[in-house]
């Protein structure tokens, strides 16, 4: 037991006082013996042992409502269980993703936790707050209830080890109590390395009531007709599938296609078949599910050329006329002898075909188109030099050829994760025909393949930059040299490299996604492109290129839907954007995780944890209740005690 004002306790001095008092009221009786009261003689004996036994009581009485009186002034306590951490800061961290959207028992689980929190936090408590996109800090539940209220789902994926960065960032001399608020969807092990031993984490984790779902992954189009669009619906089913599921596609909001969809495996890809014409809408499903992949916005542009140049023999550049056809391409082949510069700047993608030597003047010019947004294509030659080419593609990047190998290798490996064939198969293929090559040049330095030899080493790479890709081959692929101008994969691969930087096809971007949008237009330098609709308006980080303009939108807008890209007020091109599909699955939840951590059912139940085990037990209360019924005592004992 420990005392809040121990000073005090020197009063219990005070308690000779009454010790003094009754030993002043004892005084000794003189015995006086007559004739005529003897028999009153035993009456007087037993009233004088009675009248000592009253004061003796008094007494007890009297120092018990003393000493009461004086250890209550004192407050007396004993220490809370958990006193070390009773200064602690407290800090809430709510993840507000789309997959809060799951119903719970009570409804939406994010809107639920959020009642729960008015509710339950006590109004003198201060707190910070943290959610997925916003952080208010020091505040309490009567300042931050508007901002709850109006609390919306968040584009940005909930990654707690940011958070708990943040948090940490925050310096404070006190250890931190952390309230993390989360259906635990996305969570592994890893992103709680970070908390540390000055934090004490407990996890409120809300459950749904269904994990069924069904998600619009993605809208592409497969084939190209004379006057429409072959276009495909990548659907996925989560949990139990559905057996029917209606889908409809809205250009400008008007119906232009619409059928149901049973699910016969999780995944499944619907076809449509829409005019070949500007398109700015959206295709949605309707189920039990999640609300916010329901929908996926995207824009298809009106069709522009791609402008393609190829240097080198004329002879070896034939197959390339038959991948660049004049209805998507404006495609043009010169000798390195009859080059005109100029024509070079205006070009979307340049492929270097089999020079022995890159003069420097082309090396120069080359990395100012590069840079300012073409992609370029280097097919090496068989007498290329070494001191030539590699100097030209650190330019780019860390890459280097080696000798040159003369023996066959063949291309056994096709990298599904690589940009450029992103969309491309349907299905991960690992038995094809293989291409081969009779020579080739081993490639060393950081780089990202796409195509690999049976020997692991790549016959494909590319060297990404800031606003283009150069993709570098490992080998010739001449007739003489290689199969692979027979290979089906030679169309693919080389109409990606083309069109990856050209915004035909699909529009439809990912909220977050840093990738760079070009727009074709002449800016002068203080012009601004913005960005915006009926209900959002921004201004993306930009870069002028030449006759292009370099977008990046980073975590703009914050609602998915469809924009238009304005030059003041000129509309340039249509643009979409859609939320990230990684909250689709709900069987995610990952709950496990946190074994290791304090998981509470409820937010009444964390705050009244830390009120029991940090409040210390104060039991003054009890003295100053003793110091009434010792006062009672008394006072009976003087009325009713003879």
């Amino acid at each position: 037991m420990q005392y809040k004002h121990p000073e005090i306790l020197y009063f219990l001095f005070l308690l000779i006082v009454p010790i003094l008092v009754h030993l002043f009221q004892l005084r000794r009786f003189k015995k006086e013996y007559f004739t005529n009261v003897q028999f009153l003689k035993a009456l007087s004996i037993q009233t004088r042992k009675s009248s000592k036994i009253k004061k003796w009581l008094l007494l007890c009485c009297r120092l018990l409502l003393l000493a009461s009186i004086i250890i209550a002034f004192a407050q007396p306590f004993f220490l809370a269980k958990d006193n070390k951490n009773a200064s602690n800061e407290l800090y809430i961290i709510l993840d507000n993703s789309f997959s809060m959207q799951a119903k719970g028992k009570k409804g939406e689980l994010l809107k639920r936790s959020v009642q729960e929190l008015l509710e339950n936090t006590p109004e003198n408590t201060r707190f910070s707050l943290l959610t997925n996109s916003e952080s208010y800090w020091n505040t309490d539940i009567k300042e931050i209830q508007n901002t709850l209220q109006n609390l919306q789902y968040s584009a940005i994926p909930f990654q707690l080890d940011n958070l708990i960065a943040k948090v940490k960032s925050h310096k404070s001399i006190f250890k931190k109590d952390i309230i993390i608020i989360t259906d635990a969807v996305g969570i592994d092990k890893k992103q709680l390395k970070g908390i540390s031993e000055n934090e004490n984490p407990y996890f409120i984790i809300p459950k749904a009531e269904q994990k069924n779902n069904v998600a619009i992954d993605s809208v592409y189009i497969s084939e190209t007709l004379e006057n429409f669009y072959e276009i495909e619906v990548k659907l996925s089913s989560y949990g139990q599938s559905e057996k029917e599921v209606p889908i409809a596609i809205y250009n400008q909001n008007k119906l232009i296609a619409k059928t149901l969809v049973n699910f016969e495996t999780k995944q499944k890809i619907v076809h449509f078949t829409i005019p070949k014409q500007v398109f700015h809408g959206y295709v949605s499903i309707t189920d039990n599910g999640l609300g916010y992949d329901n929908v996926l916005y995207f824009s298809i542009s009106k069709t522009k050329k791609v402008k393609a140049i190829c240097i080198g023999e004329l002879q070896k550049n034939n197959f390339l006329s038959r991948i660049f056809t004049n209805d998507e391409f404006d495609f043009n082949v010169t000798t390195i002898s009859s080059l005109d510069y100029n024509e070079i700047e205006k070009q979307d993608v340049i492929i270097l075909n089999e020079l022995d030597e890159i003069p420097q003047a082309l090396q120069t010019t080359l990395k100012s188109v590069v840079e300012k947004g073409a992609n370029l294509i280097v097919i090496p030659s068989g007498k290329s030099s070494l001191s030539n080419i590699n100097p030209f593609l650190n330019i780019f990047g860390k890459l280097q050829f080696n000798s040159l190998e003369n023996f066959e290798k063949r291309i056994t490996k096709i990298n599904f994760e690589h940009p450029l064939f992103n969309g491309v198969f349907e299905n991960k293929i690992t038995n094809f025909q293989y291409p081969k090559t009779n020579s080739s040049f081993e490639i060393s330095g950081v780089n990202s393949g796409a195509l690999y030899y049976e020997d692991q080493s790549s016959f494909l790479t590319s060297l990404p930059n800031v606003n283009s890709t150069v993709y570098v081959f490992s080998a010739p692929i001449n007739t003489e040299n290689s199969n692979f101008q027979q290979s089906p994969l030679i169309v693919p691969t080389f109409y990606k490299m083309a069109v990856s930087n050209h915004n035909d096809g699909i529009i439809a971007l990912t909220i977050g996604n840093e990738n760079p949008f070009l727009v074709d237009v002449l800016l002068s330098k203080d012009a601004v492109l913005s960005v915006k609709n009926k209900t959002e308006q921004f201004i993306p980080i930009q870069q002028i290129l030449n006759n292009k303009v370099k977008l990046i939108f980073n975590d703009y807008p914050t609602q998915a839907g469809n924009f238009e890209i304005y030059n003041q007020k000129e509309a340039l091109e249509n643009i979409s954007f859609n939320y990230n599909r990684s909250e689709s699955n709900l069987e995610n939840s990952n709950e496990n995780a946190v074994t290791d951590y304090k998981t509470l059912d409820s937010i009444a139940t964390v705050f009244d944890t830390l009120q029991t085990e940090r409040t210390d037990n104060q039991i003054w209360k009890w003295f100053a209740i003793f110091a009434l019924l010792f006062m009672v005592t008394e006072m009976a004992i003087i009325r009713f005690m003879k």
